[in-house]
């Protein structure tokens, strides 16, 4: 079967999955002479459909540098992504015989491409959970498209993803961790409480503790102890903000009832007189 839209007319050469809701073929376009090849996904249940579609109209990620297009046929709807030959990241990395910068550059990469395809979160999930992360020979990531649609949660948000991501990252810097590697350790603490929301913050915290490319100053060795302690930061000042709250609250009040600067008088002058003597003959 042909799959047509107005631009593109594609010939599946390849099945890649056929499942519940959707399949994935690898298609050629007969439209263009450079014989470029597309992953197509093809989703044939009504209900997903809607879904898919609200995603890109309302989650304000409309995929648009990876969805080349998206078009009916029949009761049916496709989706067209670039084609990339396969070459999962966890086949084709070695990070045993890599620097650790070269792995904290494919970490960085990773993120990247999970930003830059802006995809709705939940179908991005699925293709963080489904393996689709593939290793270039020049050692930047980029992303399959074969998904199945029919295990998509569209309650799936940035969190998920970043988590996704970040459990990815140990694993590529686990090799590293007899190095001290500040990136991995950084990692391991974060993953483990949950600490990740956004992927900005995600790549923040691998740009800072990639150490091997910079030059360690005091300043920025600094700003390191300042972003492993944030959690530790944030709490004592809460506390302290908490206080000094308290403080100028009572201020407000005793001003607000008593009148001036009636807080300050109890406070300092209970003890200029003893008695019936007055401290300041």
């Amino acid at each position: 079967m042909i799959y047509e839209s107005g631009k593109m007319r594609l010939l599946p050469v390849a099945t890649k999955s056929r499942g519940e809701v959707n399949d994935c073929y690898i298609c050629r376009d007969l439209a263009s002479s450079g014989g470029i090849l597309y992953t197509t996904v093809v989703i044939h249940q009504h209900d997903t459909v809607r879904k898919v579609l609200e995603l890109f109209k309302f989650s304000g990620r409309t995929g648009e540098q990876v969805l080349i297009d998206d078009f009916a046929v029949g009761d049916k709807h496709v989706l067209v992504f670039p084609y990339h030959k396969e070459r999962p990241l966890f086949d084709f990395y070695e990070g045993e015989s890599l620097t650790l910068a070269q792995c904290e550059d494919i970490c960085i990469s990773t993120i990247l491409a999970c930003i830059t395809s802006d995809l709705p979160y939940p179908i991005l999930y699925l293709l963080l959970t489904g393996g689709m992360l593939n290793l270039s020979s020049d050692g930047s990531v980029y992303l399959g498209y074969e998904m199945d649609l029919a295990n998509m949660d569209p309650a799936i948000g940035e969190k998920e993803c970043t988590d996704v991501c970040a459990r990815t990252l140990l694993l590529l810097l686990q090799p590293k961790s007899g190095q001290k590697a500040t990136s991995f350790y950084l990692l391991e603490k974060k993953v483990a409480n949950g600490s990740y929301h956004r992927f900005t913050d995600l790549y923040r915290d691998i740009t800072i503790a990639a150490v091997s490319k910079k030059k360690i100053t005091p300043w920025f060795l600094i700003k390191l102890w300042i972003k492993r302690n944030a959690d530790t930061i944030i709490g004592v000042l809460f506390w302290i903000s908490l206080i000094l709250g308290i403080f100028a609250l009572s201020i407000i009040a005793s001003r607000f009832f008593l009148g001036g600067n009636s807080w300050f008088r109890l406070l300092f002058n209970t003890f200029k007189k003893i008695g019936t003597e007055s401290l300041l003959q």
